[in-house]
Order: structure tokens, then sequence, then C-alpha cells
């Protein structure tokens, strides 16, 4: 079997930074965003997911960067994967709009439990009887454009392809992992409408997969709401829906799998935003503004 390492979430286009660094400080906003996802509901270990990420911008010698941190827990079967990771882009005025370049060091820890393995060969010495772990560091890199309504980004996770050694006879091979986003702004007649598109792409190499997303967004004054669906070209159909409450931002996500499973084995999504503005940043000196801040 081939499979992904990296997690998939339905609201990508919110959690950027889980897959490029380049995307910190994109906004003159402290930026806190958590997802937490549960796949194939109704199944026994089945994958799930919780991101938290943290990013600013700042001004040194009168260039424009970006900070981040981002925390990551994936569990899948007996396989839990952790990584803390800090991140940082380079600001750069071009074409009108702004340009990041960022890179990520993170630090891995895989662990499987053994003690778990049922197994009608229990002295089968390919499985380990115990818990055993291991640990690695994790490199990413990537670019980040975005001008007035539309943005665009490319980012390769993973880029010196990890090797984490589990216990002493087993190893856990980490492929390199290539994304591809962006996003647009539709401005309606209705001055409080505006429909967002947007589309992320990635391979490793052996698998893929495509997701493409749409969201009708209603905003007046501190009030927003959205509703929306996503498509994964042989893989799901998703429905979402949100709001801004009291200054957070919830969103909820179903995503239906269009393959074997019924439909009440679907994923469910959770996502919590939150956005407060900093002085780090000139008055009057902006460099950009997101496309998708709600």
């Amino acid at each position: 079997m081939n499979a992904q390492y990296d997690p998939s979430f339905s609201h990508y286009f919110d959690l950027e930074t889980s897959f490029n660094p380049a995307s910190v400080g994109k906004t003159s906003h402290l930026n806190i965003s958590a997802a937490y996802a549960m796949d194939f509901s109704g199944f026994e270990n089945n994958p799930r997911a919780a991101l938290l990420s943290v990013d600013l911008p700042f001004l040194f010698l009168n260039q424009y960067h970006g900070a981040g941190v981002i925390l990551l827990n994936d569990k899948i079967g007996l396989f839990t994967h952790q990584k803390l990771g800090v991140q940082y882009s380079y600001k750069q005025k071009m074409f009108g709009g702004s340009l990041g370049i960022g890179v990520q060091v993170a630090a891995l820890s895989e662990t499987f439990d053994g003690t778990r393995v049922d197994l009608s060969d229990s002295n089968d010495p390919a499985f380990p009887s115990s818990q055993i772990s291991g640990n690695g560091v994790d490199l990413a890199v990537g670019l980040y454009y975005v001008h007035n309504s539309y943005y665009v980004g490319g980012s390769i996770q993973h880029v010196n392809s990890p090797q984490i050694e589990l216990g002493s006879t087993n190893d856990l091979q980490i492929h390199a992992t290539y994304y591809l986003t962006g996003g647009y702004n539709i401005k309606l007649r209705n001055p409080f409408l505006t429909v967002k598109p947007s589309v992320l792409l990635r391979s490793d190499g052996t698998t893929y997969r495509g997701d493409i997303s749409t969201r009708l967004i209603y905003s007046n004054d501190e009030k927003m709401m959205y509703g929306g669906f996503g498509y994964s070209p042989s893989n799901s159909l998703t429905f979402m829906i949100g709001g801004k409450f009291h200054g957070v931002t919830l969103g909820y996500s179903y995503e239906m799998y269009t393959s074997f499973q019924s439909q009440g084995n679907g994923s469910h999504e959770l996502f919590i935003g939150y956005q407060t503005d900093i002085n780090m940043i000139k008055k009057g000196k902006n460099l950009h503004k997101s496309v998708r801040i709600l």
C-alpha cells in the first residue's frame, strides 16, 4: 500500500501554514488557528489529527518578515505522528503584491504501539511487541504570493526525506511532498456577498490528491457567515458552514467519501480561528492584505 504521510484538512484555505511556511505573517494581525479532524467515522483506530498554528508579521531593519509556530498531533491506527516546527518568511514587494519566501524546521516524533498488534503468530519478528519510538528533523520550504484579490503558493514538505528509526529493527521513510495552492475573491453585486473559490494540489510522487472548494461569504461590519462545498476527484465531497462569533471564527465541515464507505462513515472537522491587531507594523505602511481574511 501507498499513502501520503501528511493529514488532509478541509479548511486548508485557513490552514496554509500547515503546508507552506511562506504564508506566515501574510496579514497585519496575530493569527491563531486550530483544527481537529476525525476521518472514517465509525471505524476502529480511525485517523484523528489535531493542528495548532500561530503566526504574525514583524518589521526588522526596515523590512517585513513573518514568523510562526506549528504543532501537529496525528494518530492513525497504531501510529502517532507528532511535529513541532518553527517557521520564517521573508516578505518582498513584487508587481504590486507581496512575495513570501519561507522555510520551516521541525522536530518529528514517531511512535508505534506494538502492544496492541493482533497477530495469529505472536512471535512474528516483523512486528514489535512493545511500544517503539523515534525522532528526526524535518525541513520544508515554500513561496507565497498575494495580490489584491488573489493568491498563489507552492511548497515542499519533508525536503530532506527524513528516515526515522523506530527501535533497533524498524524505520519509517517520509517522502518529500509537493503542494500547489491558489484562491480568488469574486465580489458580487450585493456588497455583503463574496464568492471565494480555492484549490489545493499535493503529491509525493506516488499518490496525489486535489481539492477544489468554493464558499459564499456574507460579511457586514464585524458579522460574518459562510457556507460552501469542496470536491476531491475520486475521493470525496465536502460540505462546510461557519461564521464569526464574538471575534472568533468557527467552522465545521463534513467530508463524504465517494468510494466504498457509507455516507455515515465520512470525516468530521472543526476549525477555530482568532485574529488580533498588533503594533509591529508602521501606521499606514501595511505591506499587504490577505484575500481570505473574513
